[in-house]
């Protein structure tokens, strides 16, 4: 659990050289309010930011805590792992589960929904699939084992299948690179054909 926190860029953390600062309009999460996330809004009455819920406001100073005496802030930017941090310290109704494939020498991680992991798994499966059959379709050509017109038809079929499986893997591709753009290591560029 440690783990995914201390590794993540974009969260606070007391290895983080910088604090966290917060403005008007940023999402956070507030532990000792609730489970909610709350939009800061800046209380000009007070001088400070604030957020409402339940009829009352909170307020705090742009490094998340409600005095400069506190030994730590109350606030923290709504992000997954933050999210996730404070379910593991305070609970949650609603818990998440991580399964950490981390290397110790790891300084950028990603967290995605199993359900997008999975959708990418089935369409790799399904395109090894397709290129295989495709193979088999191949050699069975090349080693004149059916005749021209059924091979011309089965060809056909084949560039239907290649055709699909590009866009479909280039749609995932592009789901992909939206996170991959936030790290050190950038977009995929998609081969031009």
């Amino acid at each position: 659990m440690g783990k995914s926190i201390s590794t993540t860029s974009n969260t606070q953390t007391t290895t983080n050289s910088t604090p966290a600062t917060f403005k008007a309009g940023d999402s956070v999460l507030c532990p000792s309010v609730g489970n909610g996330t709350y939009q800061l809004f800046n209380d000009k009455e007070y001088g400070c930011l604030g957020f409402t819920t339940n009829g009352k406001t909170y307020h705090y100073r742009t490094d998340g805590k409600v005095s400069r005496d506190d030994a730590a802030p109350s606030l923290f930017h709504d992000m997954p792992a933050n999210r996730q941090a404070i379910n593991a310290l305070y609970g949650s109704k609603h818990q998440i589960k991580i399964i950490d494939c981390t290397a110790a020498d790891d300084d950028e991680v990603i967290l995605m929904p199993s359900i997008m992991l999975s959708d990418i798994a089935c369409d790799i499966n399904a395109a090894a699939t397709t290129l295989h059959d495709m193979g088999q379709l191949f050699h069975l050509i090349a080693t004149r084992q059916i005749e021209p017109h059924t091979a011309i038809a089965l060809a056909r079929l084949s560039q239907d299948a290649a055709d699909t499986w590009i866009n479909l893997l280039y749609s995932q591709l592009d789901t992909i690179n939206e996170p991959l753009a936030q790290t050190g290591f950038g977009k995929v560029d998609a081969c031009a054909y």
